[in-house]
């Protein structure tokens, strides 16, 4: 475990780090395009933040090859060079559709290629475990067309879901959290080293998008654009793929005490319906309302508009950040209420849990204009608008104190009240607008 989280934590520092100079970089190249109809964000904002995620990736895998018990996955697997490859195909397509707007279509002819390369390279479904049936073997041409349809479908649904600010690197986030959890536990609990690669992959996209969120949380300073997003996508999918399609159902044998127990255990997390949508359940309902509603209007399924799950919440009257951890919600509740049943899938305390943070969530939903009152001893650690009106009361009588204007009032603020603007370290190019309401890749 501390050799994955030194991977996590190294590949979140790279990422961190080089967003800045990115983010300078986007703005000297141009990758701000102007603001399209089916935006919410009212700033041209830099895109091109897959450049930093991308070399992120390289860092964790070249960190992992060199420890001592993660070296077995480059050793004894190619998939880790697989990954590379098709990481690699698929960023350079996204950072030329950031920058010159690319064609839907060649998009998704260059996520099919890279598909192709990882499967020619080993990163392929070999078997299905089917319930109540065992483990069913693929012909060559059944795991290819699988594979490339998983890793599509994977990549669209992460874009799709790319709308708002820190939206989809939290919600990948999540899901890899989950999943991590999950091949961690098959990978040293049932000592079974086909896990490892997907364990690697787990932890290596969760620190592309932690270290990536700090300069894309509302107001976001950077969009990870089609470069970060398609690439979160592939690397989540190459996860799923390598759990789903190498590790066999027989090796379980020993713990499940059948084949058909084995499939039974491992069917909650990665394979409801024949994919392992579950860990990105909600992208992936997002994607296919969006396909059925623009096909319905007689409209291409890649024609962009303002109907997906964020918007709507937008619409009811959620502010950015609630839209945005109410997505969070939703995705842990079903990414890790979907794990916990696969550790005990006879236990009923966790079916009820689940329903009832379902309730919960459901009046959230209903409840888009409440703001809670926070107690006194925590106005420190939350946003201001959730603070007491005293401090904001006290930060006009300063203002109008000091005689300045709103600036000289963020130059000196009142104590108990927070400044208007301030500089986000040494990401900070400028300062930051308050008035954008957030955007993504689309």
């Amino acid at each position: 475990m501390r050799e994955y989280l030194l991977t996590l934590c190294i590949t979140a520092a790279v990422t961190y780090l080089l967003t800045g100079p990115v983010r300078k970089f986007a703005i000297v190249a141009g990758a701000m395009p102007e603001i399209r109809a089916r935006d919410v964000h009212r700033e041209p904002t830099p895109r091109l933040g897959g450049i930093a995620m991308f070399f992120g990736l390289c860092a964790g895998l070249l960190v992992a090859d060199h420890l001592t018990n993660l070296s077995e996955a480059f050793t004894k697997s190619n998939e880790p060079r697989a990954l590379l490859s098709g990481a690699a195909l698929i960023w350079l397509i996204g950072v030329l559709d950031d920058k010159f707007e690319i064609d839907a279509l060649i998009k998704l002819g260059g996520q099919m290629i890279a598909a192709g390369v990882m499967v020619m390279q080993g990163l392929t479904i070999l078997w299905l475990p089917i319930p109540s049936v065992g483990n069913v073997a693929l012909t060559q041409w059944q795991g290819t067309l699988l594979t490339v349809a998983l890793v599509v479908i994977t990549i669209n649904a992460v874009n799709f879901v790319d709308g708002l600010d820190g939206l989809a690197a939290g919600m990948v986030c999540i899901a890899a959290a989950a999943f991590f959890l999950y091949a961690y536990r098959i990978w040293y609990s049932y000592g079974i080293e086909a896990a490892a690669p997907g364990t690697l992959f787990s932890a290596i996209l969760m620190g592309m998008c932690l270290g990536f969120l700090p300069h894309n949380m509302h107001p976001a300073r950077i969009f990870m654009g089609d470069s970060g997003s398609m690439l979160i996508g592939l690397v989540l999918a190459a996860g799923a793929i390598s759990i789903t399609g190498q590790v066999d159902p027989d090796a379980l044998n020993l713990y499940a005490g059948s084949e058909k127990a084995a499939v039974h255990q491992t069917v909650p997390v990665y394979i409801p319906l024949l994919l392992p949508l579950t860990i990105i359940a909600v992208p992936a309902a997002d994607l296919v309302l969006a396909i059925v509603r623009r096909t319905w209007r007689g409209q291409s399924p890649f024609a962009a508009d303002r109907g997906h799950l964020h918007h709507r919440l937008l619409e009811i009257g959620h502010s950015h950040s609630r839209a945005v951890l109410i997505m969070y919600f939703w995705s842990a509740l079903i990414g890790f209420g979907a794990l916990a049943y696969s550790v005990n899938s006879a236990s009923m305390w966790i079916v009820l849990g689940v329903v009832f943070l379902s309730a919960i969530g459901l009046v959230l939903l209903l409840l888009p204009r409440f703001t809670p009152r926070t107690p006194r001893w925590a106005e420190h650690f939350v946003p201001p608008r959730y603070r007491r009106r005293r401090a904001a009361a006290a930060y006009e009588q300063h203002a109008q104190a000091v005689g300045h204007g709103e600036e000289e009032a963020a130059a000196h603020p009142a104590p108990g009240a927070s400044a208007v603007a301030r500089v986000n370290g040494s990401t900070a190019v400028g300062a930051r607008s308050r008035s954008g309401v957030g955007g993504g890749s689309r």
